[in-house]
């Protein structure tokens, strides 16, 4: 049984929660992409059930615990999941497949008919988890 999200508000989702208005984008991307994002979401649940999800940017699903995880972004020909902040994360199945070339974030396109790596991404998620909870560990509690 799938762990229902903590869910947070943010300026732009007014007065329905964000994961009302992910299952709404989801509901109307009606094809690939929304199925993909919904893979994804469910991945991200998987991995970590105490997520807290968050629309931000008006209208990209993010997914936060202790400081941003990821992002769920929808192209015409991709949906990418940016990791924020992400370059330091150790990547053995090699998923990360875009925004290489910067110093801090990185991500993975997912393009209509690939198959997700669900086991390697749980695990790229918690990760990205722990190094969240770790920074803010090292951080004085005035900064918290």
């Amino acid at each position: 049984m799938m762990t229902k999200p903590v869910l947070a508000t943010s300026a732009d989702s007014g007065t329905d929660s964000p994961s009302r208005l992910i299952d709404a984008k989801i509901r109307k991307l009606d094809d690939w992409r929304g199925e993909m994002l919904a893979q994804l979401r469910d991945i991200i649940r998987l991995a970590d059930p105490g997520v807290l999800e968050e629309w931000k940017w008006r209208g990209v699903p993010v997914w936060s615990h202790a400081g941003i995880i990821c992002t769920g972004e929808t192209y015409m020909h991709v949906v990418k999941m940016t990791f924020a902040k992400r370059a330091a994360l150790e990547d053995p199945a090699s998923l990360f497949n875009a925004s290489l070339e910067g110093n801090t974030r990185r991500a993975i396109d997912f393009h209509e008919g690939d198959t997700i790596n669900s086991d390697a991404l749980q695990q790229l998620i918690r990760a990205a988890v722990a190094l969240n909870l770790s920074a803010k560990a090292k951080k004085p509690a005035a900064q918290r």
